[in-house]
């Protein structure tokens, strides 16, 4: 008889790493005919079932697109039902002003999002980037450039302005570290 080897997931801290097991972990592939990607997206087989399919994300996306959720309902049982999920669904049609306003990841304001649109830069520009904008344009509609021009001198305005609050946002996320 052979002797038990001793384990290391005795007792606490743990003694090997998590997800470090020596076992074959089983991964179930794609019911997809052909397809060799993992299955980690289940699908229903047929209504009110528990046997499931397992596709990868493409076929459970093909799967999922032919869908009809009113299938099998009359007139206006499918219109009655509709409207239930549209009654339903507005508390999260009002609440979308929380969400992110623009594109970006969330590291910029509203204003600095603004100020590089302004600049015509995207929402991660460095800030070489914006400083080459903003002298590309001033260099234009300066009003040493164009005296006397009121539409030049007000685009000026908004160009320094920009720059200013690039700038000091900049200076900010410099000397927060």
């Amino acid at each position: 008889m052979a002797k038990p080897r001793r384990t290391n997931d005795w007792g606490f801290p743990r003694w090997r790493g998590y997800e470090s097991a020596r076992d074959a972990v089983t991964i179930k592939l794609c019911d997809r005919h052909g397809c060799e990607e993992a299955g980690e997206c289940p699908a229903p087989k047929a209504p009110n079932s528990p046997d499931r399919w397992h596709f990868c994300q493409k076929h459970a996306a093909e799967y999922n697109s032919k869908w009809d959720y009113f299938e099998g309902l009359d007139k206006a049982e499918r219109e009655e039902r509709a409207q239930a999920e549209r009654r339903d669904n507005t508390g999260y049609a009002e609440a979308q002003h929380y969400g992110w306003s623009g594109s970006g990841d969330g590291s910029r304001t509203v204003d600095e999002m603004r100020a590089l649109e302004v600049l015509g830069l995207e929402a991660d520009a460095d800030f070489a980037a914006i400083k080459k904008a903003w002298r590309e344009k001033a260099k234009t509609v300066h009003p040493d450039v164009a005296p006397g021009d009121a539409e030049a001198a007000e685009e000026f305005r908004k160009l320094q302005l920009s720059y200013e609050i690039l700038k000091s946002a900049e200076e900010r996320r410099v000397w927060n570290g």
